[in-house]
């Protein structure tokens, strides 16, 4: 395959570690609200969507959700991931190959600034991603996943075409998005429904050290 120009990383579950953590939080908060949830059924709702979204959807689901609700849920969650989170097993050595190959690279979440802060610095990653962070939170919430515009943001301050760069993901939401940017994407399928992000048009795969040959590397 061609090999890409830029490589453009979710963050939660594909860079570091936090889905689980995170949607552990999510699910002692609305089952306090009263909405009562296994972590899985959690993750299959809620896992690639903004939080303001979570929000929403939580509270069709009949969940008591106030109006500083997405205030509430980030402190918490925040406190949880400072308590300690680990890098997704392999990404360290997928960044170096792209770094030996000078194929540059970014993050492009809906995770705020603050949170990827705290999850890529305790993990030694942040360095490597420092000036390269894109985040609806920053560039406006009418571009979070599943809309195309955070890649398609990405990509031109990276002053990559779409069609040079990829996309790595485990989000449905995250694949959309890249679809609809027409940024080809690779789904991180560990945690994740590997059917549901190959309907998107995502090629799935199970672990980091399949995806230098997957990038052509």
């Amino acid at each position: 395959m061609q090999i890409p120009k830029l490589v453009i990383f979710d963050c939660d579950g594909v860079l570091v570690d936090t889905e689980r953590p995170s949607n552990e939080v999510l699910v002692k908060n609305l089952a306090a609200r009263g909405l009562h949830l296994t972590l899985e059924e959690c993750m299959d709702l809620f896992v690639g969507g903004t939080m303001a979204d979570v929000g929403r959807k939580a509270r069709d689901l009949g969940a008591d959700i106030p109006d500083d609700w997405t205030d509430e849920i980030y402190a918490q969650m925040y406190e949880r991931l400072r308590a300690g989170i680990d890098p997704i097993p392999g990404i360290a050595e997928v960044l170096d190959q792209l770094d030996a190959a000078e194929i540059p690279f970014c993050v492009g979440s809906n995770g705020s600034p603050e949170k990827m802060g705290i999850t890529l610095g305790q993990t030694g990653l942040l360095d490597r991603f420092e000036r390269a962070m894109f985040s609806p939170h920053v560039i406006g919430m009418d571009k979070a996943k599943p809309n195309a515009g955070l890649f398609l943001h990405a990509a031109a301050q990276m002053g990559v075409d779409p069609a040079d760069a990829v996309v790595i993901e485990d989000s449905v939401n995250g694949a959309r998005g890249a679809k609809s940017a027409g940024i080809r994407c690779f789904g991180y399928a560990v945690d994740s429904d590997a059917d549901a992000l190959r309907a998107e048009g995502a090629t799935a795969f199970f672990a980091m050290d399949e995806l230098p040959v997957l990038l052509g590397l």
